[in-house]
């Protein structure tokens, strides 16, 4: 890669975001602003197209596309973007399947099949889950073969563990695009530049992060001797920091157009471990990127819904009512994750929700100074990351991240992953469905023996070290969420969809002494590109399986022992595992009720898909 390496037109995208029969969202991200003319032999289309611009050379674009008519159901729609006169095929061709001369979608009249998967590190040493779905899609026969969405349920990126070769992708990026500077208050660096060129930009970041206990020069520097906020991930070393760096992250995990312009050589300073690092991380992340072909071809035919975990923004992210108070409590930290909330709307909740996320892509248009720190403030405060799609059954997505129920006994006790507002919502959501489609990223009927561990942590006043972020870990959240499965007018019949924890298990739940239970399905995958400590992994397995068995009295001590979680065995379990431990991605078969009835874990090595088989 050279300078005069002439840019492409389009960086990353299309992107399928939203659909509904009268609606889609195509997000993409171009060198320069466009008015694409979109094609659709199907039917007549209104095309309004918004733009951002992040960067001399870098606009985002979301195109919120109506349709006259709605569209038909279940039949293969090739579409196209007609960019200066030339399509898809032109400008975009690693997008098209082999013998196809448009990329093409699906509206499916049922959510009956689906795919799911969260936690998705560029550099973590196993292959990308989302390879799964496009061997998938290469593989259909017939539109009715294709799933109706992909569920990203949450870490879609790492902004807190980035690999060095990716972050010396990032900043040449950022080089080549113009991608805008901003000023840092309250940092030992006075803007994004001089960050760039400090000697602790690489491996160094959490020299500089307001979050080290141990540092006490920058703490008197930071923040007069006040107390830091915690940057509690333990792979902090390249943490993102400015919106250039987060806005140049997603361009570079979705597409592998903007690798053709970054350069990996190792950057000058670094010491000579750090270095041998470097060349440690540098084939993970080359191999990442020689895949996202295949990545960017899956969604651009395949409709994406997202919605952020931690790792999205910080880890732990707003785990406390303490956490809270502290990070937002100094101005660079404070923008440290505004940043990150800040690429997570641009990227994500647009394409998600493109009405109630207007009101602050508006406010976009203008991303220097004091206006960005007032619209970091906007986006602290605002309260519709949560969305829902009225397919059949309905797909509600939780934001349980931002609408927190704080503790009230202890600032530092883990908070609540919902509040009662939001609670009360979705119970106002769920009434009288006979089935629902629920997306929470953190599972609500998660290992009983994991969430004890967390559990002890937390009394012992230490709940970053574990994570301690799950449903039960709040008394008045898990009681209402609970409460809200045991209603009398509870869908007869809905699934919960997460991620988050890093191994894959399907439970079935019902409620003790009820005659017309409402029937209950808890099903995790993930992560897409990461998973747990296999040893670890097979340890909790084995313990929980022994310690909270069907007539173990510990079942008593938890907060569901009103349920009786039953879960399902993983076809290729050997010892009666119940955990599924590997790279890949969820896929869901639906009834005409709204039963799942087949649930599989796709392998993003290759192997054989791993079924949740009932009654073993």
């Amino acid at each position: 890669m050279t300078s005069s390496t002439p840019l492409p037109l389009v960086l990353t995208g299309p992107v399928l975001r939203r659909l509904e029969p009268q609606r889609l969202a195509i997000w993409l991200v171009a060198t320069q602003p466009l008015q694409p003319e979109f094609i659709l032999p199907a039917g007549e289309a209104q095309v309004d197209c918004q733009v951002v611009a992040v960067g001399q050379h870098a606009f985002i674009h979301l195109l919120d596309i109506h349709f006259a008519q709605p569209l038909p159901c279940n039949q293969l729609l090739d579409y196209d973007l007609l960019i200066n006169g030339q399509g898809i095929a032109g400008w975009a061709p690693h997008l098209l399947y082999p013998g196809a001369r448009r990329p093409s979608l699906v509206l499916r009249d049922r959510l009956d099949h689906l795919l799911h998967g969260s936690c998705r590190k560029p550099h973590f040493p196993a292959a990308d889950g989302l390879l799964c779905a496009d061997r998938l899609l290469q593989a259909c026969e017939s539109p009715a073969d294709r799933p109706a969405v992909l569920l990203m349920t949450g870490d879609q990126v790492y902004a807190d563990d980035v690999a060095g070769p990716m972050l010396r992708a990032i900043h040449s990026l950022i080089a080549r695009l113009g991608l805008f500077d901003e000023q840092l208050e309250g940092a030992v660096v006075p803007d994004s530049q001089a960050l760039y060129q400090h000697p602790a930009c690489y491996y160094h970041r959490a020299d500089l992060l307001p979050a080290q206990e141990r540092n006490e020069t920058l703490r008197e520097r930071f923040f007069g001797g006040k107390r830091k906020p915690i940057f509690s991930s333990s792979n902090a070393d390249n943490h993102l920091v400015t919106f250039a760096e987060v806005m140049a992250m997603y361009l570079l995990v979705w597409s592998p157009v903007p690798w053709q312009l970054v350069n990996l050589d190792m950057p000058n300073g670094l010491t000579a471990p750090r270095q041998a690092r470097y060349r440690q991380e540098l084939p993970l992340i080359q191999a990442f990127a020689d895949n996202l072909g295949q990545v960017a071809r899956v969604m651009a035919h395949l409709p994406c819904l997202m919605i952020f975990d931690d790792h999205d923004i910080t880890d732990d992210w707003n785990l406390s009512a303490q956490w809270e108070e502290t990070a937002y409590g100094h101005p660079f930290s404070r923008r440290i994750i505004g940043n990150a909330l800040l690429g997570y709307l641009l990227c994500q909740a647009w394409g998600n929700n493109p009405d109630g996320c207007k009101p602050l892509t508006e406010q976009c248009q203008a991303l220097t100074g004091q206006h960005q720190d007032a619209l970091i403030d906007e986006l602290l405060r605002f309260q519709g990351w949560q969305f829902s799609l009225p397919t059949n059954p309905p797909l509600l997505v939780l934001d349980t991240r931002t609408r927190r129920w704080r503790s009230e006994s202890s600032l530092a006790k883990p908070s609540g992953l919902l509040d009662w507002e939001a609670l009360s919502e979705l119970q106002q959501a769920l009434l009288d469905h006979p089935s629902a489609v629920i997306v929470s990223p953190a599972p609500i009927f998660g290992v009983k023996l994991i969430e004890t561990v967390q559990k002890v942590f937390s009394w012992l006043g230490y709940p970053l070290l574990v994570d301690a972020e799950n449903w039960m870990a709040h008394r008045g959240a898990a009681q209402v969420i609970l409460n809200i499965f045991r209603h009398s007018r509870t869908p007869g019949h809905y699934v919960v969809l997460s991620g988050d924890v890093h191994y894959s298990f399907v439970y079935e739940v019902l409620i003790r002494h009820r005659q017309r239970s409402p029937h209950l399905w808890q099903v995790t995958s993930s992560g897409i590109k990461n998973e747990f400590p296999r040893r670890l992994l097979d340890v909790l397995d084995r313990l929980n399986r022994w310690l909270y068995s069907p007539r173990s009295p510990l079942n008593w001590f938890t907060r569901r022992r009103e349920m009786e979680v039953v879960p399902r065995t993983p076809s290729h379990s050997k010892a009666g595992e119940r955990l599924w431990n590997g790279a890949g991605l969820g896929q869901v078969f639906f009834d005409e009720q709204g039963r799942p009835v087949r649930v599989f874990q796709l392998d993003a090595g290759g192997a054989e898909a791993t079924e949740f088989v009932a009654g073993r």
